[in-house]
């Protein structure tokens, strides 16, 4: 097999775990503590998010492993590093909510963010089904892409 199609195998078996480890890491490993606290202010918050972005990316790296024990993926360890390090920063700058807040106002996303956010003084219901949520998901997802890339670069 060429290099160019190891790679591209690489990535193409490398994308769909990495979609489903960032699931299973966000909605069944991240506890209910972190993610209510990963977005506040100070310590507390930076705490609990790092927390969560520490088991994450263990689901993830291990999630990897697998694979390249499974499937007898030929992973250079700096690139599955450097895949796990953008997986891991983008998350923990994504998931402390301010952030990408910012982001979302300053390109003209502010009010899809807010779509859905329960109301002050309402009796809404908080769901899953918000514009923070989705616009937090694809950002993880487009970065989960990118450490797919990294991730295969360094296939043989």
């Amino acid at each position: 097999m060429t290099s160019k199609a190891s790679k591209a195998l690489t990535f193409a078996v490398v994308l769909p775990g990495l979609l489903v480890a960032h699931d299973v890491a966000d909605h069944w490993v991240q506890t209910h503590h972190q993610a209510c606290t990963k977005g506040l202010p100070g310590g507390e918050g930076r705490k609990a998010c790092a927390a969560h972005v520490s088991t994450y990316t263990a689901t993830t790296a291990l999630t990897v492993a697998a694979l390249k024990a499974t499937l007898g993926l030929s992973l250079t360890p700096r690139a599955f590093l450097a895949g796990q390090l953008v997986s891991a920063v983008t998350h923990y700058w994504a998931d402390r909510r301010f952030t990408l807040t910012h982001l979302c106002e300053a390109i003209g996303k502010g009010e899809y963010y807010q779509l859905g956010t329960p109301r002050k003084g309402r009796d809404d219901n908080p769901t899953l089904g918000t514009g923070a949520y989705a616009l937090d998901q694809s950002w993880h997802r487009f970065w989960l892409l990118v450490a797919a890339l990294i991730t295969a670069a360094g296939a043989s």
